[in-house]
């Protein structure tokens, strides 16, 4: 970008909107660290490490943390590919336009449509399963009712998307001071529950071998039990392109997209493993951790009054990651129906003049989170199913991407001053592919997963008959869709240069 002074970037970063033939309706305030934020808290350390830590435990007992750094690695490397491609085309819905850009709008929509039933999904499945929960115990509410799970679960919902509603800048002030209390939440916590273990402050069964121990329960597969305790990572080092989702509020995007992605993806790698180092050798015993989850283990030894309180700042990370989660889909929606890829398109693609927020978007994911939220109060068993099949989703979507990304890299040019992975593209692609495709088959080869892929093959079924029926026909009358880069420039290596000219 050839702009020198502060107040010519945003109109850069309009220009590169207009060059792939959209109008700049969104408001540019995002700054590198709220982009950060953003990707942090969608991962959300926090989030993960209470919802799956007690299965990995069980299921394959404290040797499972070390999946944790074998997670990062893949992680990083599709995080590469990504940030890439967020110099490339920086626009909202990342993974649906990445998609439809290099190879093309019917790509593009199953790419979309995958990315809406994963936040459909698991957005409810964290606040049920874990926010409503875990606010239960801070409040000292014991023993509660389903229904008031329920109440706290839609509330916790309702104040999120009402932020959205207001203002991306209100989300985001949130979202920043979330980053803090989820590290003092979760880091610090742990660190101060390492401490008293060295110290010795209370008897603890376990010795430092106990982070090499391993056993696997009857009656399950190993590969279910070791699914299971991949999850901590799996489940929880995904979503880091959520500030590539949000890059038409970015402001400088082609580079403050890419230093956010792996800013984010590194720090969370590194502090989740302090994190999950702290948590296991701090569990007195197998029977407090079965009894009670981690929120027994930190009152073992802080007592109950403290341990409520970093639950409590545990809570709010969680309320920020509903948050940001509501602007992600959101902001998917408004871009799939900018291009007419959705049924009532015309009502999701607008934006309110006044808050430069897609009212309408918010609204539409509002009511499906809501929908499966009081679906999961009423069928349990079905919504756990639900949850668990949303941990292959995003993986579905990374790999059909990274696809994409090695059907047409070798046609784009680099960008002068942004991020790319120059002679190591070829490496890094096929090493991306190979991992991904070992989380895919982890998650779906156990038979005890085949229930929740039957979900997930049946939302990819409905994504079908929306194309077959919908969605063909507009693409034939030419009323739907992106064009491709080949459409939009004869030679795509056009696309860059004219995207950086001052």
């Amino acid at each position: 970008m050839t702009g020198t002074g502060p107040k010519e970037q945003p109109a850069g970063d309009e220009r590169t909107v207009n060059e792939f033939g959209y109008r700049q309706e969104l408001r540019r305030t995002l700054s590198w660290f709220s982009l950060f934020s953003v990707s942090f808290s969608i991962m959300s350390i926090a989030t993960g490490v209470f919802l799956n830590f007690t299965f990995g435990i069980t299921q394959l007992g404290p040797v499972s943390i070390w999946i944790w750094p074998a997670v990062g690695v893949g992680q990083l490397l599709v995080a590469l590919v990504i940030s890439e491609l967020g110099t490339r085309i920086p626009l909202a819905g990342a993974g649906y336009q990445w998609g439809s850009r290099l190879v093309g709008p019917g790509y593009g929509w199953f790419i979309g449509a995958l990315g809406i039933l994963y936040a459909a999904v698991g957005v409810p499945g964290i606040v049920y399963l874990a926010v409503a929960p875990l606010a239960e115990y801070v409040l000292g509410i014991d023993d509660a009712s389903p229904r008031m799970t329920l109440f706290i679960a839609l509330l916790v919902l309702t104040v999120a998307y009402l932020i959205n509603i207001i203002s991306v800048q209100v989300a985001a002030r949130i979202n920043n001071v979330a980053v803090l209390a989820e590290i003092l939440g979760t880091v610090v916590l742990a660190l101060l529950l390492f401490f008293l273990w060295v110290g010795g402050v209370k008897d603890s069964d376990h010795g430092i071998g106990y982070l090499t121990e391993h056993h696997h329960l009857p009656g399950h597969s190993y590969g279910y039990a070791v699914a299971l305790a991949s999850l901590v990572g799996v489940y929880t080092l995904a979503g880091f392109e959520a500030a590539a989702d949000v890059a038409e509020e970015a402001v400088d995007a082609r580079r403050s997209v890419p230093r956010a992605i792996l800013g984010s993806v590194v720090v969370s790698v590194v502090l989740g493993m302090l994190v999950l180092i702290g948590f296991t050798v701090a569990i007195p015993s197998d029977e407090v951790l079965a009894a009670g989850g981690l929120p027994a283990v930190f009152q073992y030894w802080l007592g109950e009054g403290l341990a409520r309180s970093f639950v409590g700042v545990v809570v709010f990370a969680m309320f920020a990651l509903m948050v940001v989660s509501a602007a992600v889909i959101a902001r998917l929606l408004f871009a799939m129906a900018r291009d007419n890829m959705l049924p009532g398109s015309a009502l999701l693609r607008r934006v309110n003049p006044t808050t430069k927020t897609p009212v309408p978007a918010l609204l539409v994911a509002y009511a499906l989170n809501v929908a499966v939220v009081i679906f999961g109060y009423n069928s349990s068993n079905v919504f756990g199913t639900l949850v668990g099949a949303t941990a292959v989703l995003p993986y579905l979507v990374y790999l059909l991407v990274v696809l994409a990304y090695g059907y047409k890299r070798r046609r784009l040019e680099a960008i002068e001053g942004a991020f790319d992975l120059g002679r190591f593209a070829g490496a890094v692609f096929v090493a991306s592919l190979v991992y991904l495709v070992a989380v895919i088959l982890t998650l779906t080869l156990p038979n005890e997963f085949r229930r929740a892929n039957y979900y997930v093959l049946g939302g990819l079924a409905l994504a079908a008959v929306w194309w077959l029926a919908g969605l063909r026909p507009r693409f034939a009358r030419g009323e739907a869709g992106a064009p491709t880069l080949d459409q939009q420039h004869p030679n795509p290596k056009d696309l860059p240069a004219r995207a950086v000219e001052g």
